[in-house]
């Protein structure tokens, strides 16, 4: 069985026991989070869509840790003009292991 989830601004397939990075939420290490915002359920060949989301459908997942990215780096330059500029950021994580898939 799997999902589609929405958290963060982005969509995400999960299934039950997979591990995958979020953007940051704001949780404890070790405790468990509900998802409710379910896009999508599917299991073997059947497919529920929900409109937007599935009504009832939540996933279950576990924090495991919080981190940041590798630095993204961002070049810009202006050829012949005596132009760049750098700068860079690291994005914040959240990493979770999905327990269970409700739905």
């Amino acid at each position: 069985m799997y999902a589609v989830i929405k958290t963060g601004g982005k969509q995400y397939k999960v299934a039950a026991g997979e591990k995958l990075k979020v953007e940051q939420i704001p949780a404890d290490i070790g405790s468990e989070i509900t998802i409710d915002q379910v896009l999508a359920l599917g299991a073997g060949e059947s497919i529920k869509f929900g409109a937007p989301l599935v009504a009832g459908a939540t996933v279950l997942a576990k924090v495991i840790s919080q981190g940041r990215h590798d630095k993204v780096r961002i070049f810009k330059m202006r050829r012949r003009k005596h132009y760049q500029k750098r700068q860079g950021h690291r994005q914040n994580y959240t990493e979770l292991q999905i327990v269970s898939i409700n739905g």
